[in-house]
């Protein structure tokens, strides 16, 4: 991932890729450490933000796969 111009440019294209969940980690920590301070304020901010990157991920891809799954396999309840 680059930064240019304030904007965020992919440098991961294919799904394909073994993915390293550690050094994906590394990336995430190394870039928050780069942008945010070591303050309570700041640490809360960072908590936040992935927060919300959490639930984004969840409501962009695993719910429409959960319903996918339940209309093939039907629902648990």
């Amino acid at each position: 991932m680059v930064v240019k111009n304030g904007s965020f440019v992919s440098t991961v294209e294919s799904p394909d890729m073994v993915i390293d969940d550690g050094v994906v980690n590394f990336a995430i920590t190394r870039l928050l450490k780069g942008l945010y301070g070591v303050s309570y304020k700041d640490i809360e901010r960072e908590m936040g933000l992935l927060e919300c990157v959490k639930q984004e991920v969840y409501r962009r891809l695993a719910a429409p796969y959960e319903d996918t799954k339940i209309k093939e396999n039907g629902d648990v309840f």
